[in-house]
């Protein structure tokens, strides 16, 4: 595995790309470009399957970390949230290094498979490592927080390449589509199947820390199942042609910049994600401390991630009759809404508790399938237009955006619990907490996020507007 030079030396062929920009612009405005009528079943199937990966990591750190911090180690609620903070942090930074290297990669795997196959392998073996703590209070804390970290380093190592690759191997928009879908299903079935089993798996192991470690070797073998498939699923899938980079990151940087409509997608997803994080760390809390029976947080998340299943066929129809833009204001409002709703939990049956789950979730299914169609689009016009690759370092910053959201929705979620006074635990078990306490859960979960989705909306209008 190699790194390309930047450019090549001779000036670059201009009638090549506006060729290619008129291709582009007609693939967007009539829907047909050349190539073959579709993408095999077994690519988009391969493909669909990283999101195995992915949502695992998204789901496992997002559900358990933080309670385990605060009531497994006895972490105080704002240290805990700091925990959380720092390595998502650190990833974001790391997303866009990864995605220019993966831009300047050339081998007989291709520029994005050789990061997918060792970043989710080496993700597995570190989040296995996060949740075998070897004691309780610092020096477990220390343990966890350094296998968070290098989680999500190697995280950025995978999912940068995997969010660039439709935009290469899917040659119409239709079949980027069609991956985004997949890719929502995919997140979905592994949200429910982590978030459903390793609840269980903490409860059948005693608990505490010996509970966790099953969970976290329960999530690495999700990831290495979801690794392998979208590495060896994709391996026939035909990329577009391979351009040269900008001859510098810096260069890269301001392309992004000066291109409204990615900016547009980029705050989008930071706010949507940020609203999505407090959500998941939220639910934990919501079940142990407030609803009126235990068990609840896998009922919770199941409730949240069914949808994705079920409406991502939908919110594809609902994008051709509307517009993309449109329809994710329409799923933006919907999962405000069920948000919103979650604040009469203690009074409402527990059905109705669910059903404001499934409304969120439903919104929810919508708001990624969307995104995550706009992505490739967006790369593929740019590309076009320059004649340079954009996928890697496109694909890094909107995971940026996403990292830094989920990140920092779990932070501000504990700074809501301290300030309403929650009180940690190093049982293994969450003590029971006041009512200003409890009335702190439902306050981050329903409020934060609605206030994040309407920054979603606006930015996405806006920038819309100045594109």
């Amino acid at each position: 595995m190699t790194t390309a030079p930047a450019r090549a030396a001779s000036a670059p062929d201009t009638g090549a790309a506006a060729r290619a920009a008129g291709a582009a612009t007609a693939t967007a405005t009539t829907g047909t470009s050349p190539g073959p009528e579709g993408l095999a079943r077994r690519v988009r199937i391969g493909y669909a399957s990283g999101a195995l990966a992915s949502g695992t990591f998204t789901t496992l750190p997002g559900l358990l970390l933080l309670p385990y911090l605060t009531d497994t180690l006895g972490v105080t609620a704002a240290v805990a949230g700091a925990a959380v903070l720092v390595p998502k942090v650190w990833a974001a930074v790391l997303n866009p290094v990864i995605g220019r290297l993966s831009d300047r990669t050339r081998s007989r795997w291709g520029a994005r498979r050789p990061y997918v196959l060792v970043g989710g392998l080496a993700m597995a073996a570190a989040l296995a490592l996060m949740l075998s703590g070897p004691a309780h209070g610092t020096a477990g804390a220390w343990w966890t927080e350094a296998g968070f970290l290098l989680a999500a380093s190697a995280f950025a190592c995978f999912q940068i390449p995997y969010a660039a690759m439709p935009a290469e191997i899917g040659g119409r928009p239709g079949d980027r589509v069609a991956l985004a879908v997949g890719r929502v299903v995919a997140l979905g079935l592994a949200a429910l199947t982590v978030g459903a089993v390793t609840p269980v798996l903490v409860d059948l192991g005693g608990g505490g820390v010996e509970g966790h470690r099953w969970a976290g070797l329960f999530g690495a073998a999700v990831i290495v199942a979801g690794t392998l498939g979208v590495f060896l699923g994709t391996r026939s899938a035909a990329a577009g042609p391979v351009r040269e980079s900008e001859p510098s990151l810096r260069r890269q940087l301001h392309a992004a910049r000066g291109n409204a409509r990615f900016t547009a997608l980029l705050g989008a997803a930071a706010a949507q994600a940020l609203a999505t994080g407090v959500l998941l760390a939220g639910t934990p809390y919501a079940a142990r401390q407030v609803l009126p029976a235990p068990g609840w947080a896998g009922a919770l998340v199941a409730a949240f991630v069914v949808p994705n299943l079920a409406t991502t066929g939908l919110w594809r129809r609902l994008g051709d009759r509307l517009g993309t833009h449109r329809a994710y204001a329409v799923s933006c409002a919907l999962f405000a809404a069920g948000c919103a709703l979650f604040l009469a939990a203690p009074v409402l049956p527990p059905a109705a508790v669910l059903a404001t789950m499934a409304l969120a979730g439903t919104g929810h299914a919508g708001q990624l399938m969307l995104l995550y169609a706009m992505l490739p689009e967006c790369i593929a016009e740019a590309d076009a237009r320059s004649g340079t690759s954009h996928g890697g370092l496109f694909a890094g910053l909107f995971s940026t955006g996403e990292t830094a959201g989920l990140a920092v929705g779990p932070f501000l979620y504990s700074l809501v619990l301290q300030a309403f006074g929650y009180v940690s635990s190093d049982s293994g078990r969450a003590v029971g907490q006041s009512a200003p306490a409890e009335l702190g859960v439902l306050t981050g979960m329903a409020v934060v996020p609605v206030l994040a989705t309407a920054v979603a909306v606006a930015v996405l209008r806006r920038r819309r507007r100045d594109a």
